[in-house]
């Protein structure tokens, strides 16, 4: 079948706890898009249970990509390509998104890519009207999510050099853990920010990790671990609600202080940077992005911060990643694999 030059990009987004489709304009102008959240479906559990999430991605998919289509007036067949997260994220959701694209694409004659998550976040930035000017290479990308915690040279598509990782815990996770020990609801970041808005962040001492040692790598389990102590050594029952407001304050401005630090030490790293960029879930914390744009603003650039909706897991993302990187030459063989686990700039 022959395939089409232009047209819109289907991308699909399916590696975790959110299904969501989105059409994109081949200049990146969002026509539709639509996110459906499995919250509901893994607060019982305190977190994602991978074979529910499976099956939710399985019954909701269609549906939210012919929703996207229908508002777009347009059917699969003016697709030019179609692209699905494959990779990292949980196996079985990551089979129903690559799955359902590669049908489409075997069916008319779309153009297919296999997207990279983190690739995904990364490109973010360069959507069109996001930011009053699109970031050039090279950008230093801060990636703050519930499993990575990452300072990457953003030196074009498909080529980034990574400059610091998490040690231990990613910056979401340990959002997400304290949270829990706080006795707060699942997802446990958003919850954790609200609290600490009642709270003294400079009531309780918590330990700052690595903080000004060489380099821009992360380590938040020490943080949590202090945390852990303290409640541990509290009366039995639920903390009084000052405390806990102290606490989640105290411990966000922990995080907050150790980002700014590691952000110095990555944008030293990488002296050619046209921006900082942050991407992932945590990226919507406002202290922390109120923090990095003082960070920036010092080094003499600009933070560039996607809105709270692109900033969670989207299909927007996943197709623009999919149009940078058709742009770039780049398209996938139906036979591509899923990656659990699929390290950014990695083939």
């Amino acid at each position: 079948m022959e395939r089409k030059e232009s047209g819109p990009v289907l991308g699909l987004e399916s590696s975790c706890d959110e299904t969501a489709a989105a059409l994109l304009a081949p200049d990146g102008t969002v026509l539709a898009e639509r996110v459906l959240s499995q919250i509901a479906d893994h607060a019982a559990f305190g977190g994602v249970v991978p074979e529910i999430a499976a099956r939710a991605h399985l019954a909701a998919l269609d549906g939210l990509a012919k929703d996207c289509l229908r508002e777009a007036g347009l059917g699969f067949a003016d697709l030019a390509a179609v692209a699905a997260t494959a990779g990292p994220g949980l196996i079985g959701g990551l089979l129903v998104g690559t799955g359902y694209a590669k049908g489409v694409a075997a069916a008319t004659g779309a153009t297919y890519l296999a997207i990279n998550h983190l690739e995904a976040h990364a490109l973010t930035a360069r959507l069109p009207g996001l930011a009053p000017r699109a970031p050039q290479f090279p950008y230093l990308l801060l990636l703050l999510s519930g499993g990575h915690s990452q300072c990457v040279a953003v030196e074009g598509v498909g080529r980034y050099r990574l400059l610091g990782t998490t040690l231990d815990d990613a910056v979401g996770e340990a959002f997400d853990k304290t949270a829990k020990l706080l006795g707060l609801p699942y997802p446990g970041g958003p919850a954790l920010e609200a609290l600490a808005r009642q709270g003294n962040p400079a009531a309780i001492t918590l330990p700052r990790p690595l903080l000004h040692r060489e380099g821009c790598d992360f380590s938040f389990s020490g943080l949590k671990t202090a945390v852990a102590q303290l409640v541990a050594a509290q009366a039995a029952g639920a903390l009084p609600s000052a405390l806990a407001a102290d606490i989640a304050a105290s411990f966000q401005a922990a995080v907050a202080d150790s980002l700014e630090d590691r952000v110095r030490h990555a944008l030293a790293l990488c002296p050619g940077a046209t921006a900082l960029v942050i991407a992932g879930g945590v990226a919507s914390n406002r202290l922390i992005r109120e923090r990095l744009e003082a960070v920036a603003r010092t080094a003499g650039t600009s933070l560039i911060a996607p809105p709270v909706r692109l900033c969670t897991d989207n299909a927007v993302m996943v197709a623009w990643a999919a149009i940078e990187r058709l742009r770039a030459g780049f398209a996938s063989p139906l036979a591509a694999p899923c990656k659990p686990r699929w390290p950014l700039g990695a083939a």
